[in-house]
């Protein structure tokens, strides 16, 4: 494990609603954080906003209505912004040089949407976690087992585009790639695939 100064991952919330998945992926963050010492904060969020019970009630989530500027603003070079147009890879060093860790909101868009541009803008020195797409959660999972467990992204093993059986006649394919676990399965925040099967029949990008 990485010593030093306690982790933290924030979300940048940049939509003005908040949908079952992300409730499921910043279910899944908040606890997996906590559980490994780690602070999860959800920054941005519009103060008219109405979280799920889940949320209010999650011990390991902290809301901000406050931007991430206006929150770091004078610990800046010790912040980390997981970039998808970032030139260096993330490695298990930058755990030494940031303690917060930045996620815009671009990882969980298919097709990807570059909304991570706003935050690039404001100067954050930036860390891709290679050229796949993944959810939010899998985004702070890998980053999590790279900055805290000394991983490097060549050595976690994933699943990309997985097939997820909805029903014995339907599947439906997952445009990202996920951590795999010990059973060769990809790790998916609790109740994800329930939630796939009631709304199968819209898709996957009506449900992000």
């Amino acid at each position: 494990m990485t010593a030093g100064p306690k982790k933290t991952y924030v979300v940048e919330h940049l939509d003005p609603e908040l949908g079952a998945w992300s409730t499921l992926e910043y279910i899944a963050i908040a606890e997996e954080s906590e559980a490994r010492g780690a602070d999860f904060r959800l920054s941005s969020v519009p103060p008219d906003l109405i979280l799920p019970t889940e949320l209010q009630d999650n011990q390991g989530l902290v809301v901000e209505h406050r931007s991430v500027e206006e929150l770091y603003k004078a610990e800046k070079n010790r912040v980390c912004l997981l970039d998808p147009a970032a030139k260096d890879e993330l490695r298990p060093s930058d755990g030494e040089k940031f303690d917060i860790f930045l996620f815009g909101g671009i990882l969980g868009d298919d097709p990807p949407r570059d909304r991570t541009s706003e935050l690039r803008k404001k100067g954050y020195r930036g860390r891709t976690l290679g050229p796949m797409q993944m959810t939010t959660d899998t985004a702070v999972r890998v980053t999590r087992m790279v900055v805290q467990e000394n991983q490097t992204l060549t050595s976690i093993k994933y699943i990309d585009h997985p097939e997820i059986r909805i029903d014995e006649h339907e599947s439906t394919e997952m445009p990202f790639r996920y951590v795999e676990d010990d059973s060769g399965r990809p790790v998916m925040p609790k109740g994800m695939i329930d939630l796939l099967k009631i709304d199968s029949e819209k898709g996957v990008g009506d449900l992000l």
